[in-house]
């Protein structure tokens, strides 16, 4: 993974709640804000919230009186998310590195995070972290994206920007959302860091967007894989747009279209 890999910066967060949510993230979202409120907790802490999709699905779902501290890692998807969740007491917005949490020891009875966990630099790290600040027998609920061959969109973007930008094709799509899919794995660096109880499911979805245009501006312009086009030439940020939109109308259809995502949902208590 790229230090560049975790800039969510200017634009994109904006962009990505506005386009990357409904289209890959919220059926993720509304599965794990039922799978945390079925646990009951009364503190929660989330890790790399992003622009809070899981945070306006899950705070509406808690027991009046639970605690819910909001993390993430930029401070730009912290004010961003901040701004679209209604005032709460029970709410706490802070920017925090899930690797070196600012909190307690056994301070929460759940920590939850989605699609996170691929962008730590250290994951056994991140898990060890998650399990300290839990509570003995707390949860640890997380999820990350299957291998890219399972994600349809996401393989389509890839493979066309690498036809635009042929001798030097961006792969962070490939690298980091969708670089860590081994369930061996995860199950390993989880009992590295202590974790018992793991379970792993691995959950397929339909994505859906009204048109091609709608996929192509979602990843190229609301997913750090927009430095990586501007990097490769700052001036051809819409023209990359418009020829994966062209790659997606071409195999998917002009009008609405749909394709396959498939991610794991891993569980683990301390």
């Amino acid at each position: 993974m790229l230090e560049t890999d975790r800039l969510f910066t200017g634009s994109i967060p904006e962009n990505y709640d506005r386009y990357m949510v409904p289209l890959i993230f919220q059926p993720y979202a509304d599965d794990m804000a039922h799978r945390a409120a079925m646990l009951s907790p009364g503190a929660v802490l989330e890790t790399a919230a992003g622009s809070g999709v899981v945070t306006r699905a899950l705070a509406q779902k808690l027991a009046t009186g639970a605690r819910y501290t909001v993390t993430d890692l930029n401070q730009a998807m912290i004010d961003y998310a901040s701004s679209r969740q209604l005032s709460s007491a029970m709410m706490k917005w802070q920017q925090a590195n899930a690797l070196a949490l600012p909190f307690e020891s056994a301070s929460f009875d759940l920590v939850c995070c989605q699609f996170g966990a691929m962008f730590f630099p250290d994951r056994v790290a991140g898990y060890r972290e998650a399990r300290r600040v839990l509570k003995p027998g707390g949860h640890f609920l997380f999820n990350v994206w299957d291998r890219i061959e399972e994600n349809t969109f996401a393989e389509d973007v890839t493979k066309a920007l690498a036809e635009f930008f042929p001798n030097d094709p961006p792969q962070f799509m490939a690298r980091t959302p969708h670089g860590y899919h081994d369930k061996a794995q995860i199950q390993r660096e989880l009992g590295e860091a202590g974790f018992a109880n793991v379970g792993i499911e691995t959950r397929a979805e339909q994505s859906h967007a009204a048109s091609p245009r709608i996929v192509a501006v979602a990843y190229c312009q609301g997913t750090p894989l927009r430095g990586e086009i501007e990097a490769r030439d700052a001036t051809k940020l819409e023209a990359a747009t418009d020829y994966v939109e062209s790659a997606i109308a071409k195999k998917h259809g002009k009008g609405e279209v749909s394709a396959k995502i498939q991610a794991h949902v891993i569980s683990a208590q301390a």
